[in-house]
């Protein structure tokens, strides 16, 4: 990628968001992150925001346009779960994680796009996850957030696509975080199985990902779903 941009991840203090925003500094980018709580990785920009309240997006996208630069590059990653099962999940069990995972990345976008129809350039990329086609037992909330992202990406391709926008899709599998680390092993030997490639992935490997799409090559890819789940998800 053309050295120099400047790049917003949001949800950027852990997990995969952090290892994204850690491998665009290593590419000489300008890095800022998004968080509730907790930090970004060193060389990063962290402003505190809730992509559930735009008025705190559009001061955040303030401070870092005051900082660093228009933004150039979105990667819409914040995301929660509030996992189980249909019957006992509440109508806020549902409403805030759509809230969050698919009208939080709405409003980043929106925002952003201001700057990139200015600039006649943009790459967006929206995080989503294996389950968003996949489906999951226990995720209704979480797979139908997931699943929205695309949907959102392919009418923005449609919409900025002749103004040098780009919107794609990364859709990951198991991945070694927090997150994975929790399960037992009989757990996470039992995933494995289900997984083509028979391992989890490491945030690296998504990140990387992430980091090709924003860049010169992929200037022609919009509107993508790219799954780096191993194979898990295949035909979905």
């Amino acid at each position: 990628m053309t050295t120099g941009r400047t790049v917003l991840v949001t949800g950027g203090n852990r997990g995969i968001g952090f290892s994204i925003a850690e491998e665009f500094v290593r590419q000489g980018h300008r890095v800022a992150v998004t968080a509730r709580s907790g930090e970004g990785p060193a060389g990063t920009l962290t402003v505190r925001a809730d992509v559930t309240d735009a008025v705190s997006i559009d001061a955040a996208f303030t401070e870092i346009e005051a900082a660093l630069g228009p933004v150039e590059v979105v990667v819409a990653n914040a995301g929660i779960t509030r996992d189980t099962l249909l019957m006992r999940m509440t109508e806020e069990d549902f409403t805030s994680v759509v809230d969050t995972n698919l009208s939080g990345a709405f409003r980043v976008v929106k925002r952003a796009s201001k700057g990139m129809l200015k600039a006649r350039f943009g790459r967006i990329v929206l995080i989503s996850s294996v389950v968003g086609l996949y489906g999951s037992a226990g995720q209704v909330n979480y797979s139908a957030s997931k699943s929205g992202l695309i949907g959102l990406a392919r009418s923005v391709t449609r919409e900025l696509g002749a103004r040098g926008i780009t919107a794609n899709v990364v859709a990951p599998g198991f991945i070694e975080t927090d997150m994975t680390a929790q399960l037992s092993e009989s757990q996470q030997a039992e995933y494995k199985r289900s997984i083509p490639a028979g391992r989890f992935a490491t945030p690296g490997e998504v990140a990387r990902v992430v980091t090709w799409l924003a860049g010169d090559d992929a200037a022609y890819i919009s509107g993508a779903v790219i799954p780096v789940d191993g194979g898990l998800g295949m035909g979905h």
